[in-house]
C-alpha cells in the first residue's frame, strides 16, 4: 500500500494557466523520490499541494490511508524545507528549531531534549546559541533542515533546499539529506532541477515536464532507458547524442541514415524502417582507429576523471565520453565506434521511445 498516493491531481490558477495537469504518483513509506524537471514544469507546485500550501484544483491526496486533499497544513504532519531557510532572523537557532515543537505544545526539557538530539546529528549544536544572520548559508540550511526533522513527521518535504549554496556545500548537504533519510526511514519528497542530485539522492525519480509526469523509475532506469526524446536530453550531462534520420534495409542489411549525412551507419538490429531518431549516451561511443564513423575534435572539457569531446562527425554532431588520459586536440582527426547494444530508438513525431 502506497504511503503518498497522489491521484489525477491537478492545479489550475485563476487566469487560467495549469501548471499541474492530472497526475498519478505513488510513493512508498521510506521512499525518498526526487520530481526533476526544468522550471515552470510544476514540481513545486506538486509539492506544495502535498504540504497544504496550495489546494488541488481537482484530484485526491492520501497520507498514511488518509485523504488530506482539503486538510490544513498543520493537520499534514509534514516536515518542509524551503530553498530559502525561511528562519525567524529573531531567535536563536535553538528558538528556530524548537518553533515547532513550541506550537505543538511540547514542554521546554521535551524541546530541548529534541533540539540537542536533531542538531547533534546534523552537526550545528555548537551553533545553537547563536542567531541565524551569524551562519554562513550551508548552516542555515542545516537549521533549516533540523527544524522540519524535530517533530519526526511522517513526510519530509523539500524544494531545492541546496539550489542556493556553493559546490562543496551542496554535496556535503546531499550526502547528509541522504543519510539522515536513510536512517529515520521517513518518506520523503524532493524537488530540483539538477539532474546530478536527482540522480545521487533518489530511490526513484519522478521527470516532469507541462505539468505533467514524462517518466518515473529508478535512476538507472531513466538514465539508461529514456521513454521520451525530452528525458533523453534532459537526464544526464552531458545528454544523450540524438540523430534524426531513417532506417532502412540496405544491400549489406540495416542501414540507418542520417540527415545531411553523406554514408549510412550499418546495424545489426534496429526496431524496424521509416523515420526514426537515434539515441546513444556518450560513454557509449568510443575514439577506435578502426571504426566506422569519421569525424573531427571540435573541443574538449576536462573533468577530472574523464574528458568529454565535441566531434563533428559523418553522422552528426557527436559528444564522447573518453578516458582522462585519452587527449586529441581541437581539429584531430578521428574514427569512433559505438555499442551497438545501447542504441535507444525515438519515433520523432511522438517523441516516444520505441526501443
Amino acid at each position: 500500500m502506497s504511503f503518498l498516493e497522489l491521484e489525477r491531481v491537478e492545479k489550475t490558477y485563476p487566469d487560467g494557466t495549469q501548471a499541474v495537469r492530472g497526475i498519478d504518483l505513488s510513493i512508498g513509506a521510506s521512499e525518498l523520490v526526487v520530481l526533476l524537471g526544468p522550471s515552470g514544469c510544476g514540481k513545486t507546485t506538486t509539492l506544495r499541494m502535498i504540504a497544504g500550501l496550495e489546494l488541488a484544483t481537482r484530484g485526491s491526496i492520501r497520507l498514511d490511508g488518509q485523504d488530506v486533499t482539503r486538510a490544513r497544513p498543520a493537520a499534514r504532519d509534514i516536515g518542509f524545507v524551503f530553498q530559502f531557510y525561511a528562519l525567524y532572523p529573531h531567535l536563536s537557532v535553538a528558538e528556530n528549531i524548537a518553533f515547532p515543537l513550541r506550537c505543538a505544545g511540547l514542554g521546554r526539557r521535551e524541546r530541548a531534549e529534541r533540539v540537542a538530539r536533531v542538531a547533534g546529528r546534523l552537526g550545528i549544536a555548537e551553533f545553537l546559541a547563536r542567531a541565524p544572520r551569524e551562519l554562513s548559508g550551508g548552516d542555515q540550511q542545516r537549521v533549516s533542515l533540523a527544524r522540519a526533522m524535530v517533530r519526526a513527521p511522517k513526510l519530509y518535504l523539500m524544494d531545492e533546499p541546496l539550489g542556493t549554496l556553493d559546490a562543496q556545500k551542496r554535496l556535503e548537504l546531499r550526502e547528509l539529506v541522504r543519510a539522515q533519510q536513510l536512517e529515520l526511514g521517513v518518506a520523503t519528497v524532493y524537488v530540483t532541477h539538477d539532474q546530478e542530485e536527482a540522480q545521487s539522492l533518489a530511490d526513484r525519480i519522478v521527470v516532469m515536464r507541462a505539468g505533467k509526469i514524462l517518466q518515473a523509475g529508478s535512476p538507472r532506469e531513466v538514465y539508461q532507458n529514456p521513454q521520451t526524446l525530452f528525458v533523453a536530453r534532459f537526464v544526464g550531462s552531458p545528454g544523450m547524442n540524438l540523430i534524426a534520420g531513417s532506417l532502412r534495409r540496405g544491400a549489406a542489411g540495416l542501414e540507418f541514415q542520417p540527415e545531411g549525412a553523406r554514408a549510412p551507419l550499418a546495424l545489426e538490429r534496429a526496431p524496424g524502417v521509416g523515420s526514426m531518431v537515434l539515441g546513444l549516451r556518450p560513454e557509449f561511443l568510443r575514439f577506435d582507429p578502426g571504426g566506422p564513423i569519421a569525424g573531427r575534435v571540435v573541443s574538449g572539457e576536462f573533468l577530472g576523471d574523464a574528458r568529454v569531446y565535441h566531434v563533428e562527425s559523418e553522422i552528426g554532431r557527436l559528444v564522447v565520453r573518453a578516458r582522462a588520459d585519452l587527449r586529441f586536440a581541437p581539429g584531430s582527426p578521428v574514427r569512433l565506434a559505438l555499442d551497438g547494444s545501447r542504441l535507444r530508438w525515438f519515433d520523432p513525431r511522438t517523441e516516444e521511445a520505441v526501443a
